[in-house]
This record gives C-alpha cells, structure tokens and sequence, in this order.
C-alpha cells in the first residue's frame, strides 16, 4: 500500500533499508509508512478493498496448506500487518472456510470517528510493534516441542529469525531481500524458497523423516 497510495516505493525502500542497518526500528518505521496511506485520505475500508483486489495467493500455498492439514499440522500467520487487512485477505484467496480455521496473530487497527486510522501494536513497547518471537517461544516450552517451521521475507520477520527451528527466507525477483542479508550478517541458518511449491518437498522431508534439520538448513 505505501508504494502505491502513500509516500512511495521509494521513501519506503530508504525505511527498510534504515531498519535493517538498525538506524530506526520497524515500529516506528512502519508506523511512518502506514501513516503516510491515512495521511493521503484513504480510509481502512479503502485500503482492505485495494488489497483484496491486487494481493495474489503465493504459488503452491494451497497445496502446502492442504498437506498440512492432512497432517495435523497447524498453520498460523504471524504478521506484522493488521488483523482485519489479512483475514479479508485471506478468505479472498483461500475461500472463507480455509480463512476461519487459520489462526492469524498480528496487530489490529484503530479507526476513529472521522474516518483516520492508525495501526494498534500488539506489543507497543517493543521496537519491533509485534515481536514474532513471542507466537515461538511458548511451544519450546511445552514438555514436546513440535518442530517450529517458519516462512519470512523481509525485516517486519527479524525478531523471529532466531528461533525457528526451520526458517525459510523468501527470495524476491525485486532484490530486496533483507531478511536473507539480516540471516547472512547474523550467521542464521535459513533455507531459500521462491515459492511454496519450493518449499513443500523440504518440509515433507524433516516432518517424514527423510532429512535432519541439519540437513536442510545452511
């Protein structure tokens, strides 16, 4: 939404790229971008509209989702983005039975009276606005802990990096790929997809046994 209705791809590039050399943190870097759409006069209802009508499901999504849930194999969204935005989305792309039975964990939305709107953090305190980490930790806790997959592809994905037992990082024709830079810089193990249907095969794999964690990730 910000390149196209708010200050444009290339302000927002310039943030990314200040988040990821740590200059400003992605909570108020995204904050600055989102504003800048609420600040053009494009009300929430606008922007939920625009990206059910452009935003196209990831090739191999369904498929990937699909052997999932015939494996008993939860599928959560943890996102950065607003709550209502990703459900809205989501039930365009998948239908609405799918939509309702993922779980979404992300930052929700306040729209005021005259129509503005701000992004509602879910952690506000942190400098990450939502920090992923939090949706990983509790399952190390529990006395098995399930084998933690996790799909990322920018810097909104930095505070979860670390602690995925599987972290693939999306390759993006566009060459903005901070989060493979972020894992490159940091020495954290990732495995590169292009697409679902890239990384199904890796995922069958370790949940089949075929191959090790070790195996997978470099």
């Amino acid at each position: 939404m910000t390149d196209t209705i708010g200050f444009g791809k290339e302000k927002r590039r310039a943030g990314n790229l200040e988040i990821l050399a740590g200059t400003d943190n992605f909570r108020d870097g995204f904050r600055k971008m989102l504003a800048s759409v609420a600040a053009n006069g494009h009300t929430f209802e606008e922007c939920k509209e625009l990206l059910r009508k452009n935003i196209k499901l990831d090739p191999g999504f369904k498929e990937f989702y699909a052997w999932c849930k015939n494996n008993d194999i939860p599928v959560i969204i943890v996102s950065s983005g607003m709550a209502p935005l990703i459900r809205a989305v989501l039930s365009n792309l998948v239908g609405q039975e799918d939509a309702d039975e993922i779980e979404i964990i992300a930052n929700d939305v306040t729209v005021f009276p005259d129509g503005k709107w701000e992004i509602k953090y879910r952690h506000p305190s942190s400098g990450f606005g939502h920090d992923k980490s939090q949706a990983i930790l509790p399952y190390r806790k529990l006395p098995e802990p399930p084998t933690l997959f996790f799909f990322g592809d920018g810097v909104s994905d930095i505070s979860a990096a670390k602690y995925a037992d599987v972290l693939f990082v999306k390759t993006k024709l566009d060459g903005e790929n901070d989060l493979a830079a972020y894992c490159q810089r940091e020495g954290i193990k990732h495995v590169l997809f292009s697409d679902f249907s890239k990384a199904l095969p890796v995922v069958q794999s370790v949940v089949e046994g075929k191959k090790t964690i070790n195996e997978v990730v470099v």
